[in-house]
Formats: structure tokens, C-alpha cells, sequence
């Protein structure tokens, strides 16, 4: 079975990337767009090719005030997807005088992140972002970041998080997590508790006393997670997520951490963040060669799978995709 595109926000690029006057080239959703950022600094999608003769706006196209400019002709058009001038020609088409001429995504930057809208019908945006106070906190660090082309549907990756029982086969943890999930409308939280050697307030590790870790997770739509590890110290992790295809995916961490914290404090933040990458590394794999089961025979160890199955089915537009009924064994 293959999955459909789920609508939602979508992370494009990180701001710090984009500067005023910069053009970017994207392919997602299916799609070619192109993003740029206007003199005046505002982040704008359009879909990519020139209604003229469809050069593409990304490769060579220049931004010009508050529009941006086809590399082919030099035709300029807002971030609207309105033609503004047509250099050369004495007035503007007609066709091109009536309105849109390209499609504009709805975009918003927030969470040091452009994110776009995406719809399968182009309908416009049904909730909207959730803006993280740490990301807006100059006592945070910049992002650390890591990103990843993967062969799957993006509701594989979410659904990892309510799978408990493969943190004890592929990940190795030293006990099984247990988890409490609450879905409210597009968003999720999971609650997860797990074990770990004990840290004191000084950033001392003792390996022989385990205590328990608690893992807070959150989403908002299909594109978007945050994880925030509380301890004897932080680290929060923006988890973005962004079809690039039905099947193929683009998957971003960026990790943050308080700048007033100790030497030591530092260290175990560090390799908090290269152990989590590396369990990516473990999933990916899995993930590129695996079947999506629409109707799997779960058990009662497994985690609220089928629930998280029910949320994530209200992203998809297409009627097809409504799921089976899951078969549980007790």
C-alpha cells in the first residue's frame, strides 16, 4: 500500500539559510517550488515554473524588491503569484493582468524555520504552528543540525515514537519504556519514561544506580516534533519532517541547549545528541526496507500504535486511505 501525502506545515529551510535577496530551488510534495526572501526580508513560495515558457524561478531567478525575477525573461511576480511587470512588453498579457498566475503557498517562519503549506487540493491552511519559547530564548544555542533523505512515508518516522518495544531490539535500552499519549486534535504528546545511570546536580555519573528518565515529546501536525530531555540537564531537539514524495522524506534534527550551562553539563548534552543521532542511524535501514502494514496483528507490548494510527489518519485527504480496523492479540 502506498501512502498518500499528508497535508500539513512543512519545514523548507532553516532561516539562518535565507538571507534577503537569497532564491532556493525545492522539490517536495511531489512538487517543484521555489522559496526566496525579499529585500524587505519576507520568505516567499511559489510554484516554480514561469507561466510564460516555464523557466524555472529557482535556478537563476533574482529577487527584485519585493518579487522575484524569471531567469529566462526577466517577467517579476510577487509573492502572491502575480505578475508585476513584463520588461520588455508594452503592457502585461491579459491572461497574466487577471490574477494569480503562479500558485503562492502559504508560508510561515517561526521556530528559527520557513515552513509552507501543503494541501493536496490547495486548500488553505486547517490549524495552525506552534511556536517553541525556547527557540525564541537567546539564552538557548544556535542549532546544532542533521538531516537525512530517507525511502519511506513520513508516518513511519512518527510512528517510531510510540513504539516502544523496538527501543529494546534495535536500540538496545536496558528496559523497556513505557509511555502515556494524548492526542488532542492535530497534536500529540507522548510521555515517555525509560531508565539511565543516575546524574547528580554536579554532572557526576554513576553507572551502578539507574533512575528514571522522562521524555516529553510533542507534535503538531505530521510535519513537526519537539523533544525536550529534562534531567540534571536540557537539550531539546526540533524534529522536522517533509515528503519530498509519497515514499521519500527529508528528515531534519536541530538540537538546542542552554548556553549557561557547565563544562560538564556540556559534554553530557553532547553525547546525549550523538547518541540520538545515532538511533537514527539504527532506524533508517528498518525504515528503507520495510512494508507498511495496514492492518498489522499488534500485542500488548507493542505501545499505542493503533492509536497514533487514528491521529495521523486525519492528515490525509484522499477518502482511499482510511484504515482497517487493527487486530489486537491478547
Amino acid at each position: 500500500m502506498e501512502l498518500p501525502i499528508p497535508f500539513g506545515w512543512y519545514a523548507l529551510s532553516y532561516s539562518s539559510d535565507l538571507a534577503p535577496g537569497d532564491v532556493q530551488p525545492h522539490y517536495f510534495f511531489d512538487e517543484h517550488m521555489v522559496l526566496f526572501r525579499t529585500e524587505n526580508g519576507e520568505a516567499q513560495v511559489l510554484e516554480a515554473f514561469c507561466p510564460h515558457l516555464g523557466a524555472h524561478l529557482g535556478h537563476g531567478g533574482k529577487v527584485r524588491g519585493e518579487a522575484i525575477a524569471c531567469p529566462f525573461h526577466g517577467w517579476e511576480f510577487n509573492g502572491g503569484g502575480e505578475c508585476l511587470s513584463v520588461p520588455y512588453a508594452k503592457e502585461i498579457p491579459k491572461r497574466a493582468r487577471e490574477g494569480q498566475c503562479l500558485y503562492s503557498y502559504p508560508v510561515r517562519e517561526c521556530n528559527r524555520m520557513v515552513w509552507a503549506w501543503y494541501h493536496p487540493r490547495r486548500l488553505p491552511p486547517l490549524f495552525e504552528m506552534d511556536e517553541v519559547p525556547e527557540l525564541a530564548d537567546p539564552n538557548w544555542s544556535p542549532f546544532d543540525c542533521y538531516d537525512w533523505e530517507i525511502k519511506a512515508p513520513i508516518q513511519e518516522t512518527g510512528e517510531n515514537a510510540v513504539d516502544i518495544a523496538h527501543f529494546i531490539y534495535v536500540h538496545r535500552t536496558v528496559k523497556m519504556p513505557t509511555a502515556k499519549i494524548t492526542l488532542e486534535g492535530h497534536r500529540r504528546s507522548t510521555d515517555m519514561t525509560s531508565v539511565g545511570p543516575h546524574i547528580d546536580e554536579e554532572g557526576n555519573v554513576d553507572f551502578n544506580r539507574l533512575e528514571n528518565i522522562h521524555l516529553l515529546s510533542k507534535n503538531c501536525g505530521p510535519g513537526m516534533s519537539t523533544q525536550m530531555f529534562s534531567k540534571a540537564f536540557k537539550a531539546f531537539l526540533l524534529g522536522t519532517v517533509t515528503p519530498i514524495s509519497a515514499n521519500k522524506l527529508k528528515l531534519r534534527f536541530a538540537f538546542a541547549k542552554p548556553l549557561d550551562i557547565s563544562e560538564k553539563f556540556n559534554l553530557l548534552t553532547d553525547a546525549l545528541i550523538a547518541e540520538i543521532v545515532r538511533q537514527v542511524g539504527q532506524d533508517i535501514p528498518i525504515w528503507q526496507n520495510k512494508k507498511y502494514q495496514e492492518s498489522p496483528i499488534l500485542c500488548d507490548g507493542d505501545g499505542p500504535i493503533a492509536k497514533y494510527r487514528r491521529w495521523f489518519s486525519q492528515f490525509y485527504d484522499d477518502p482511499a486511505a482510511e484504515r482497517m480496523p487493527m487486530r489486537v492479540v491478547s
